[in-house]
């Protein structure tokens, strides 16, 4: 039977899976965000999740620690707007993980909370605008109802995942209304948006070492 928390103090494997998950993923990002955009988010992306792993080293780290290396790396290393959005998302994260007991459904509740909140605040996009915000609000929005129905943690995270998926594949229907996509206006139809794609990816990882504990 699966755990119902997550050790924080073994930050280190999910650094390193996500840090896969991104450099598994660069090719199939940029390609989806050439559709629409520069074409770069996978570079980036993958840029900054390799310093991360670079200043990890061989160290172990709390789960909050290692969010927070991610977020400030991102932050500092990746240009355009993902940086501070995905910086804040991780950053976020971290501050609701931090001296936690356990990692477990009330505290990663919490730490998707923030991750949403800071990403709103940061830029005001809202779900329908074919942003990260269409993976991001209904992956936490499913996760809370999960939680309040009774679900275990385990199951809440699986819904989470799907939800995210879910939520990436509506912006293929999507117009673009914020950043460089929105010019394109209706030509923006058809074509996933980069963000809201490496945000369902992100989210996936974190359900699938969360619940392998």
């Amino acid at each position: 039977m699966a755990s119902e928390s997550y050790p924080p103090a073994d930050g280190r494997p999910l650094v390193l899976a996500l840090v896969e998950t991104i450099e598994t993923n660069r090719a199939y990002l940029s390609e989806i965000d050439g559709a629409i955009g520069d074409g770069d988010h996978g570079i980036n992306m993958s840029k900054g999740f390799a310093i991360a792993k670079t200043r990890l080293g061989e160290q172990n780290i709390s789960v909050s620690d290692g969010l927070a290396l991610i977020g400030k790396t991102l932050m500092s290393e990746i240009g355009g707007a993902m940086g501070p959005i995905y910086g804040t998302l991780f950053i976020q994260m971290s501050i609701q993980a931090k001296n936690q007991p356990a990692i477990d459904a009330e505290v990663f509740g919490a730490m998707l909370a923030a991750a949403r909140k800071g990403v709103e605040d940061l830029g005001g996009a809202k779900p329908g605008d074919k942003t990260i915000m269409d993976t991001l609000v209904p992956a936490q929005e499913k996760y809370q109802s999960a939680i309040g129905a009774g679900s275990e943690f385990v199951q809440a995270l699986q819904q989470m995942a799907d939800a995210a998926e879910q939520g990436k594949e509506s912006t293929r229907e999507l117009v673009a209304k914020i950043g460089r996509a929105s010019r394109l206006g209706e030509r923006s139809k058809g074509t996933l948006d980069a963000g809201a794609t490496s945000c369902a990816l992100i989210l996936g990882t974190f359900a699938k070492v969360f619940s392998a504990a």
